[in-house]
């Protein structure tokens, strides 16, 4: 019950994390020399889950243990605008060749994803998380 309350929390805060800390006490009882004799342990346990998308990092796999992304979909069955860095990589099937992140200037993630291919280079320009641009070979 408290795990899919925390799922429901964390799906309605789109973007944000969700930290959850806890303890749990256990009482032993047992017989000793002089008398019942009672021992008491503590545990704690965090969880956390994210709920933005996974996206890469510079050696070119995904980024995100759990993602809890209310917009999951099905994998796109080609690469068009609007897919995501982890889906590129997904569709192709292998890891890029070069991944290059950093800031537009205006606060925007940008990230280019080069793949080596046998006609060429291909690279494809991400704002935000979502393709942009592809440029490949024979292109301006």
């Amino acid at each position: 019950m408290r795990l899919s309350v925390l799922l429901l929390c964390a799906a309605t805060l789109g973007g944000c994390s969700v930290d959850m800390g806890g303890f749990a006490f256990t009482s032993e009882t047992r017989e000793g020399r002089s008398g019942p004799v009672t021992t008491t342990t503590t545990s704690s346990i965090t969880a956390r889950a994210s709920t933005q998308e996974a996206m890469l990092t510079p050696e070119g796999e995904c980024s995100a243990g759990v993602s809890l992304d209310p917009s999951t979909r099905p994998l796109p069955p080609a690469i068009a605008e609007g897919i995501t860095e982890c889906e590129l990589v997904k569709i192709k099937g292998t890891k890029p060749t070069d991944v290059l992140i950093g800031d537009s200037g205006k606060g925007q993630r940008e990230v280019q994803v080069l793949y080596s291919e046998p006609g060429g280079r291909e690279i494809y320009l991400f704002t935000d998380n979502r393709l942009s641009r592809i440029v490949r070979p024979g292109q301006g």
